[in-house]
């Protein structure tokens, strides 16, 4: 499987833009990520089971699940599509995009940009302050969950397994079954 291209010169909001090709793109650092191929339907199947069982559970809370493809604007350089994430500071939502980091950001992992989610995406998330940050492995089925902790960095990756109740940090009220994560 190919992974995903970037594009060697820095970019900027404003050139993103600009932009009016068919492909998809992300922002981190100005470096230019191409978000293609599409994502498999296993991948996919995982993203809408996830974002149903948060949506369901934040029904009647200040926060609000969303999922990609969205523009989370993190900075001038750093425009990001995350598979699923979570705002509880409806300030930040614009009829057009996310403006500031989301409270919970998901990342369902594609072989295609794996290592880019766990490296740059996670890096990117900590320094703008995502308070939770979490990849789903759809093949091996498990999530790994990371908090921002008081010194401003991500905890050690704690992970969930199919038959696990993954609870969240910012969201005391909020569990999900991870096996209802994965079905197909």
């Amino acid at each position: 499987m190919a992974t995903a291209q970037k594009k060697p010169e820095k970019f900027s909001y404003s050139d993103y833009l600009k932009w009016n090709d068919d492909k998809r793109w992300e922002l981190i650092d100005g470096v230019a990520y191409d978000m293609t191929p599409a994502p498999s339907f296993r991948h996919q199947r995982v993203v809408g089971n996830f974002y149903r069982k948060l949506a369901e559970r934040l029904e009647g809370t200040e926060c609000v699940a969303g999922i990609a493809p969205v523009d989370v604007v993190l900075s001038h350089a750093d425009v990001v599509q995350p598979d699923i994430f979570v705002v509880c500071d409806r300030g930040k939502i614009t009829d057009e995009i996310i403006k500031g980091a989301p409270d919970v950001v998901i990342e369902v992992l594609s072989p295609s940009t794996s290592l880019k989610d766990r490296r740059e995406k996670k890096q990117l998330y900590e320094r703008s302050g995502v308070k939770e940050y979490l990849l789903v492995d759809p093949d091996g089925e498990f999530v790994e969950h990371f908090y921002l902790q008081e010194d401003g960095r991500f905890s050690r990756g704690k992970l969930f397994g199919p038959e696990d109740i993954l609870k969240f940090m910012t969201l005391p009220d909020v569990q999900v079954k991870c096996s209802d994560i994965f079905k197909m």
